[in-house]
């Protein structure tokens, strides 16, 4: 599968079960994983992250993505797993 199979090159969002995914959902979790590791980040730039991160989770379950894919942080796993749904 191609990813203009899953999303058209015109198309901005799927709408999911409902749930309404943007495209560069992924993309976008994980460049806010890699702010919230980031040991440099001050705790502004990790509120941020943390925030944005959590907002993108129902989104990543509904695409399967945590079904086959581990997030080996321990402590950014405990964070996304934390989020109920």
């Amino acid at each position: 599968m191609r990813p203009e199979d899953v999303l058209s090159d015109t198309a901005n969002f799927a709408d999911i079960d409902g749930l309404t995914i943007r495209k560069g959902t992924v993309a976008a979790f994980l460049a806010n994983a890699q702010a919230w590791l980031d040991p440099k980040a001050d705790a502004a730039e990790r509120a941020e992250a943390e925030r944005l991160l959590l907002e993108a989770v129902p989104a990543l379950r509904k695409l399967g993505v945590f079904a086959v894919l581990e997030i080996r942080d321990a402590a950014l796993r405990r964070l996304v797993e934390g989020v109920p749904g």
